[in-house]
C-alpha cells in the first residue's frame, strides 16, 4: 500500500487531512472510547492497535486463547478522517461515501461497511438523526451532530468523516472442518503452518491507506473541475 502511504503524507502536509484507524472491536469485546479524541500514540501503544488499554488487554487475552484453540475471530476497525475539505464527491454517481465503501469492501476479509450512524440510525427518528446546521465563532457553517459521518448527499460537508469496517474471522484454522475434495468426496481439513487468529491489527494501516487513496482521488478530481 505504498501509494496509500504517499497519498496520506501528501494530504496531511498540503491540506492538513488526518487519517486515523484503530481496532474498535474483537469478537464481542468492544471499546466505547470517543473516536474524536483518539491519537496515533494511543493506537500504537499495544500490539492489537486498540487505543483503550483495558479493552486492548482483553482483546489480546482472547486472541492468545484462540491461538491455543486453533481458532480465529473477527472484529471491527473504526476509521476517522479529519479536516476534509467541503465539496469532495458527487451527488449521484461516484459518491464519496460509496467510493469509500467500495474501497473498504475490496480489502480481503471485509464483510461490512457503515458510515456515520450506520445501522444504529434505524433506531432514531428523523428529528434525532438530522444534523442541525449552525454558524460557529469563526463564521463557518457546521453541524451540531455528525450522524451523517461527514458526508451529505455523497459530498463531504467539512465535518469529520467516520466509518466502521467489519472483518470476518480468518478462514484458515487448525481445528478440523468438513469439506469436499477434488473427487467430490467428504473429507476433514486441518490447516497447518502459520496463520493469524485475527487480522484486525494488521488491517489498520490498510484501512488508512485505502481511505487516503479515495480522498486523494476525489481531491484531484475536484481540483481539476474547479480550475
Amino acid at each position: 500500500m505504498a501509494a496509500g502511504a504517499i497519498a496520506k503524507k501528501f494530504l496531511k502536509e498540503k491540506l492538513g487531512i488526518e487519517f486515523i484507524a484503530f481496532v474498535e472491536q474483537v469478537g464481542e469485546i468492544k471499546t466505547e472510547i470517543d473516536f474524536n479524541k483518539v491519537t496515533s500514540e494511543q493506537i500504537e501503544s499495544n500490539i492489537v492497535r486498540c487505543p483503550d488499554e483495558k479493552s486492548a488487554k482483553k482483546m489480546i487475552q482472547l486472541i492468545n486463547q484462540l491461538i491455543q484453540e486453533g481458532n480465529s475471530v473477527g472484529g471491527v476497525i473504526r476509521s476517522v478522517i479529519k479536516n476534509v475539505p467541503i465539496g469532495l464527491g458527487e451527488p449521484v454517481f461516484d459518491k464519496l461515501s460509496a467510493d469509500l465503501g467500495k474501497a473498504m469492501l475490496s480489502i480481503p476479509a471485509v464483510k461490512g461497511f457503515e458510515i456515520g450512524s450506520g445501522f444504529e440510525g434505524v433506531k432514531m427518528r428523523g428529528s434525532q438523526h438530522n444534523d442541525e446546521f449552525f454558524i460557529d465563532k469563526q463564521g463557518r457553517i457546521r453541524t451540531r451532530t455528525n450522524n451523517a459521518g461527514g458526508i451529505l448527499g455523497g459530498i463531504s460537508n467539512g465535518e469529520t468523516i467516520h466509518f466502521r469496517v467489519a472483518f470476518k474471522p480468518v478462514s484458515t484454522i487448525k481445528k478440523k472442518q468438513k469439506t469436499i475434495d477434488i473427487n467430490k468426496k467428504e473429507v476433514e481439513l486441518e490447516a497447518t503452518g502459520r496463520h493469524d487468529p485475527c487480522v484486525l491489527p494488521r488491517a489498520v494501516p490498510i484501512v488508512e491507506a485505502m481511505a487516503a487513496l479515495v480522498i486523494m482521488d476525489h481531491y484531484l478530481r475536484h481540483k481539476a473541475q474547479n480550475l
